[in-house]
């Protein structure tokens, strides 16, 4: 396998100002209202779409600190299967996912309306903001093959 170069470090500028996108976002979920372990539980859905090990180890041990529990986080890439997420979480993850795999038209009009049973405008708004920054992580580490460690 071919050494790859991790582009956090080789192009230091660009992912600073995704890390301050990232504090941006996350103080506009706060003033949203949004708990920390919606957003963690984003960060998680959208790091399993996308099959990001790196985001997956650094976001699980954000969301246990947050306050979530083992339990949920075991089963949540079967949210839907399973009673353990309030509207406004299960509102989020379908949301979040939309955010990532756009493609699909019907899935993404789904989960909009749905959204907009549980969640203001300003947690729409934030959650997808939430989704789109995560999704940019994932590809940094993907494409770095940053390691767990």
């Amino acid at each position: 396998m071919t050494r790859r170069i991790f582009i956090d470090k080789q192009s230091p500028k660009a992912y600073h100002a995704l890390l301050q996108t990232s504090e941006a976002v996350r103080a506009t979920a706060a003033e949203a209202g949004l708990e920390r372990t919606v957003v963690e539980l984003v960060n998680l859905r959208v790091s399993q779409l996308n099959g990001c090990a790196f985001c997956l180890d650094l976001h699980t041990k954000a969301a246990l600190r947050a306050g979530d529990s083992p339990r949920r986080l075991g089963v949540l890439a079967a949210w839907r299967d399973t009673q353990l997420f309030s509207p406004l979480e299960r509102a989020a993850l379908a949301l979040a996912e939309a955010t990532t795999l756009p493609a699909d038209a019907a899935a993404q009009e789904a989960a909009y309306a749905d959204a907009r049973e549980a969640l203001t405008e300003d947690q729409i708004s934030a959650v997808v903001w939430v989704a789109v920054t995560i999704n940019a992580f994932n590809r940094v580490s993907i494409m770095s093959k940053h390691p767990v460690r």
